[in-house]
């Protein structure tokens, strides 16, 4: 067992406090990271506010990124001292992970989302000698250093600057897998992205490295907006000056959007997305509002062969996916560092109260 500091929270709605922790002996498939760097991501805040029944005490991060310092018995993808990005993990065994689409893994919930414990039912972080909820996407990666699933790790070049890869782990893979793998832009497309905050402005970013003609972004912050423009978009519209609706159809002269990425969880903004396909386009709905949520659909509308999908961490393979992003960002050619601002770890509730306020699109810790 070893000790490190975690930002703990430690009941629904309250900060983070940074707390000494224990963490336990690696199982055979583990590895202990010690963290260079961490996003922080909406997700993180809904499971702190209590709305997700995560057992709280406990500790977050899903978006990590650092230093291998020991790895179980039976770990042979990375060694001791490799860098590596910390995603999702999943269990590589059920039908969707053999079929390289893990972010669908049958055990996907609980591993990463509301379990807090391992498979087996124990917490790798502890303080006092009781068990925190952990093991959150396979990382809780909110500590200096983190008992992390193998599967949750993807190696990366030593020289890669892991304070600006870290948010690859879900942010910038959703919105480059919700393009990339959902919708498949083909030459002449009409992409619509709902919300400009780091999934939407990821998606942008990767529209704009696809043969789609057109990439549409709305939201409600000129600044946003304008960012979208210079990283992509051709048109933009403010939610807040016009009719969302009215303005998609003078940009598509009525044709519609062959693909759509709502990422605001507002059931409205979904129903405009949907409402505004052309026949044989796809929604995709990134954005969660609260469960139990639902949203109308005209049935008949969706005949033409319209569909709507569900996208979890841009169904991505991350061995695959996450090498090519790395890629691209070390290139220049996917600018994420214009979504960034980094503070240091133990300015958390800092980085969390700019989140939610806007004044920062994605805040990465620094350790």
């Amino acid at each position: 067992m070893s000790s490190t500091i975690a930002a703990v929270v430690e009941t629904g709605g309250a900060k983070f406090t940074l707390s000494p922790v224990d963490l336990d002996e690696l199982q055979p498939h583990e590895i202990r990271v010690r963290m260079s760097a961490a996003g922080l991501c909406h997700t993180d805040l809904g499971v702190a506010s209590g709305a997700l029944p995560f057992p709280l005490p406990g500790v977050l991060g899903h978006e990590g990124a650092g230093v291998v310092e020991e790895v179980g018995a039976n770990v042979g993808s990375v060694s001791v001292g490799d860098h590596v990005l910390l995603s999702f993990t999943s269990c590589g065994a059920c039908g969707n992970c053999r079929d390289g689409h893990p972010a669908y893994c049958a055990t996907w919930l609980p591993l990463n989302l509301v379990g807090g414990t391992r498979a087996d039912g124990s917490s790798p972080v502890s303080r006092d000698g009781q068990p925190l909820g952990g093991h959150f996407f396979g990382q809780s990666s909110f500590a200096q250093h983190a008992v992390v699933d193998e599967r949750s790790a993807v190696k990366v070049d030593a020289e890669a600057p892991l304070e600006l890869l870290a948010p690859l782990g879900c942010g910038v893979q959703t919105g480059v897998g919700a393009v990339w793998n959902a919708l498949t832009p083909r030459p002449g497309h009409t992409i619509l992205i709902t919300g400009a905050g780091a999934v939407g402005l990821s998606s942008v970013m990767a529209a704009a490295l696809t043969p789609a003609s057109k990439v549409i972004v709305v939201d409600r912050v000129p600044e946003r907006l304008n960012l979208a423009r210079e990283l992509g978009a051709t048109h933009t519209i403010d939610a807040t000056q016009v009719d969302t609706a009215e303005e998609l159809v003078k940009i598509t002269g009525g044709a519609g959007v062959d693909g759509a990425v709502e990422t605001t969880g507002n059931v409205g903004v979904l129903r405009t997305a949907i409402d505004a396909l052309a026949p044989r386009g796809t929604a995709v709905i990134v954005g969660a509002p609260a469960f139990g949520t639902e949203v109308p659909v005209d049935v008949n509308a969706m005949i033409p062969g319209r569909s709507i999908i569900g996208l979890t961490l841009g169904d991505s393979e991350t061995q695959a996916l996450i090498p090519v992003l790395v890629d691209l960002v070390r290139s220049g050619r996917l600018p994420i560092d214009r979504l960034i601002t980094h503070y240091p770890f133990e300015d958390i509730n800092n980085a969390v109260d700019d989140m939610i306020s806007g004044r920062s699109i994605k805040p990465v810790l620094r350790f």
